[in-house]
């Protein structure tokens, strides 16, 4: 974790980043708690502990009638965000990794499909599902931030350096013509949380397909970076988030 905030806050000294550590610490302990609580809690109390900017944005763009991208992040309580958006009446599929235990796996379905998401297990016939999802007009929901090999991607900034980017989410956008909103959540001091939507972001247009893709995805990826910077201790630093880097042709 120490190295990991080295490489993106070089300007701060090792007092700083202790206190970000210990402030993400905190941060995950309070997190399961609320997951905990997530469980069981009706949806009314789901909607009053969030307080919501810009959600106008996504509803417009369901409006629209291409289903709607959504890109978020391991920021804040990601969970919850995706809870908010089913107890607000929000048509959600989401993808996720399938958990190795799988009593794990079955408690966390249960948990994120709590009120209405849909969700989809990464894997051969996980793009065909999301694509169909947006045909239904539904909002699909892509977290983009973590190093993944195995899965289609394209090397993006994020803090300065390069980062292996997962790139389904731009994909989707630009295939299908549905429009790509971000949403992130933070926790405030009191405990409660507040979560922003951003209006859709502009879709490239000129350049073939990779090349659209991947300006989309780094337009993404500093809005992640944007967030990070503003709650860092809010964010999964014990990830191993610049792993992969591009292959150097020549002599180093």
């Amino acid at each position: 974790m120490r190295q990991h905030l080295e490489v993106a806050f070089p300007e701060l000294g090792p007092g700083e980043h202790k206190r970000i550590m210990r402030g993400c610490a905190d941060h995950f302990g309070r997190q399961l708690a609320e997951v905990a609580w997530l469980w069981r809690a009706p949806e009314s109390e789901v909607q009053g502990l969030v307080t919501v900017e810009g959600v106008e944005h996504l509803r417009m763009a369901l409006d629209a009638g291409r289903g709607a991208v959504i890109v978020t992040a391991h920021c804040g309580n990601w969970e919850l965000l995706n809870l908010w958006l089913g107890a607000s009446g929000f048509p959600v599929t989401i993808a996720v990794r399938e958990l190795d235990d799988p009593r794990l796996d079955e408690f966390a379905t249960r948990l994120r499909s709590r009120f209405g998401t849909e969700v989809v297990a990464r894997g051969s016939s996980a793009g065909r599902q999301l694509m169909q999802a947006l045909g239904r007009k539904r909002a699909v929901g892509l977290l983009i931030d973590q190093d993944i090999p195995s899965i289609p991607g394209v090397f993006v900034p994020f803090f300065g350096r390069p980062a292996w980017t997962p790139s389904g989410a731009a994909l989707l956008a630009l295939r299908m013509r549905s429009p790509l909103v971000t949403a992130f959540d933070h926790r405030r001091p009191d405990g409660s949380h507040f979560m922003r939507v951003s209006p859709p972001l502009p879709m490239p247009e000129e350049g073939s397909l990779d090349d659209r893709v991947l300006e989309l995805t780094a337009a993404v990826t500093a809005a992640v970076e944007w967030q990070v910077r503003a709650w860092p201790e809010q964010w999964v630093w014990m990830h191993r988030r610049w792993r992969t880097q591009p292959e150097v042709d020549g002599p180093v």
